[in-house]
């Protein structure tokens, strides 16, 4: 099952502080009135409530995404570190 995580284009970002009130499980105001997220997806039974407050905020800068839920039994890809010129593929 795909989770959804709420983000927030900050350059659009006005303060308004709609999407708190919508979502006050979710997001709280800074002493500026922006909002701050609290990171967690967003579960199922509050989708309904994050789409309206994404469609309500006065600019759109609050968006609902799709994010894929962690693999179980996978560990971490890491990048391999960049080669210098002295060094030879192995």
């Amino acid at each position: 099952m795909d989770h959804q995580q709420l983000d927030i284009d900050w350059t659009s970002c006005r303060a308004h502080g709609l999407c708190a009130e919508l979502l006050p499980d979710h997001i709280t105001l800074d002493e500026w009135g922006y909002p701050l997220l609290d990171g967690s997806p967003v579960p199922p039974r509050t989708v309904k409530r994050a789409r309206r407050a994404a469609s309500d905020c006065p600019v759109l800068a609050l968006r609902l995404r799709p994010t894929a839920a962690p693999r179980q039994g996978r560990g971490e890809l890491r990048a391999e570190p960049p080669r210098t010129r002295t060094q030879k593929p192995a």
